[in-house]
């Protein structure tokens, strides 16, 4: 890289989340990054992660093999080999990593960690920060990587588009109305997921899946987009696109599900009752909804000790209490809504795509470790092994090649954003939300999927041919009907048995 040439860099990462934030950590101080932030930086999905971090770390009552069976089963047997196995046999390292790091995760009188139990799990391996795990590890990594002198922090700054250049990536980035172009050797993708292409997630306002898009218009492989995972104790205020998650760990303590009629209902649908996994848990809630002819439904801890409660999960009680529910004398309101993506940018083993030099991290990317359906409290975990392992990757081809040169004439990847007066129609991304929760939602609707299919289609085609302004609302409402296509094309080529 040429010092005077501000717009170059050796790797872009586009994320700050936990997976953005580690490769910058794991990446050698003499490679130049650029760590762009969709909005604030505390504003990512990360952060909103309650439950913990699961991993086999100085406990000599767990086995790796034994959350390897149960990262297994969870995804019903689908799982990539090769990267559960990284997953488990890797976590004890990336765990001491963050503690040394300054994460705080609770303790007991003796000293040792505490240890919760989830929905799915065989031992209590799941390590937190009360009900605040996802913030505490993004603070803590955010805070070492500010220290950092070689990386450059952009917050509030759009991805608006990226494209390969022949000795790497040119991307066109927006920040208070100020359009920049830079270009990198590598890029990570660490955007992290999709949830707010539906009517009701748990996931931040940035999860709209721009990374998703800009892989796949560069020719990344897109694979198990219709894997979504819909969390079944979301709080049920019907209000709120932002539906605000009761951790799985409070089912782990011991709280039941209970019907309209106040009765615990899990014995009808599974033998592991309401430390299932969650999409046994939310295909059940749906199912008794039908049977029941109700969509009330709710999670009643009130048999616990009110002390305890309030002590292991402050944040999901204050916020209840916010909202006038008392978790610890009242039912809480709960029902399924979305909150994850197992599938995402096709990645192997070292977190690389199929695009030379493009790499993809967190939940924006198919690693493979889910299968089917995630297993709680390893989307963290999955973060850190795998974004280590694109850093480590990147810092093996950067010893060999030398630093980023500019030598290339980057005018020919010039990017169209000047000239464009048309406004994103509004209700697109309204229309788009509505045409996914309709198709798509715990248990597909077949017979909407075509017909909402091609709907997507059409929308798809007036953003992408328009002349549209390129900021948030168009990159956004692109990026959604992307995902909408990707989706239901998958549901489509499921239903037909292709």
């Amino acid at each position: 890289m040429q010092d005077h040439d501000t717009n170059c860099y050796d790797v872009i990462i586009a994320g700050a989340g936990a997976a953005g934030l580690y490769a910058a950590i794991n990446l050698p101080e003499t490679v130049r990054i650029l760590l762009l932030s969709k909005r604030e930086l505390a504003l990512c999905n990360t952060a909103l992660a309650q439950g913990g971090i699961a991993g086999v770390y100085n406990s000599p009552e767990d086995k790796t093999s034994l959350h390897e069976n149960d990262t297994y089963i969870a995804g019903g047997f689908q799982n990539n080999h090769k990267t559960v196995h990284m997953l488990v046999e890797e976590a004890a390292q990336d765990i001491a990593r963050i503690i040394s790091l300054g994460v705080n995760f609770d303790k007991l009188g003796n000293g040792d960690y505490h240890r919760t139990l989830e929905g799915g799990h065989s031992r209590r391996r799941i390590f937190h920060h009360k009900d605040a795990t996802g913030r505490e590890i993004a603070e803590k990594l955010l805070a070492h990587v500010q220290t950092l002198p070689n990386v450059e922090i952009r917050e509030n700054t759009l991805l608006c588009d990226v494209k390969k250049t022949k000795t790497g990536f040119s991307a066109l980035t927006l920040h208070d109305a100020q359009y920049r172009t830079v270009h990198s050797q590598f890029l990570i993708l660490a955007t992290g997921g999709i949830g707010r292409v539906y009517e009701f997630t748990t996931n931040s306002a940035i999860a709209t899946g721009d990374g998703i898009m800009f892989a796949c218009n560069m020719g990344a492989m897109i694979r198990g987009l219709s894997l979504i995972q819909f969390h079944p104790t979301a709080f049920n205020n019907r209000h709120t696109r932002e539906c605000f998650l009761i951790s799985e760990a409070v089912r782990g303590e011991g709280a039941y599900l209970l019907n309209c009629h106040g009765e615990r209902f899990m014995q009808r649908y599974d033998d592991r009752l309401e430390l299932a996994p969650r999409d046994v848990v939310s295909n059940a809630i749906v199912l008794e909804s039908r049977r029941t002819g109700s969509d009330e439904f709710y999670l009643d801890i009130t048999h616990k000790n009110p002390e305890e409660v309030r002590n292991r999960f402050p944040m999901i009680y204050r916020n209840l209490l916010d909202q006038g529910y008392d978790m610890t004398k009242d039912r809480i309101p709960i029902y399924p809504c979305q909150h994850y993506l197992m599938g995402g940018i096709q990645v192997d083993s070292d977190s690389r795509t199929r695009v030379k030099n493009l790499y993809a991290c967190g939940e924006c990317s198919n690693t493979g470790v889910h299968g089917n359906n995630r297993l709680a409290s390893n989307s963290l975990l999955e973060a850190l092994v795998f974004s280590r392992h694109a850093a480590q990757d990147i810092a093996r081809k950067l010893e060999k090649s030398g630093k980023f040169q500019n030598s290339e004439n980057f005018e020919k990847y010039a990017f169209d954003y000047e000239n464009r007066t048309e406004c994103v129609p509004h209700g697109i991304r309204t229309q788009l939300r509505h045409i996914l929760q309709e198709s798509y939602f715990v248990i597909p609707n077949a017979g909407k999927t075509q017909e909402n299919f091609s709907k997507v289609c059409e929308i798809l085609h007036q953003l992408e041919d328009g002349r549209y302004i390129i900021n948030a609302d168009y990159v956004e409402a692109r990026a959604t009907a992307t995902i909408a296509f990707l989706i239901l094309n998958e549901a489509l080529v499921e239903e037909k048995g292709v």
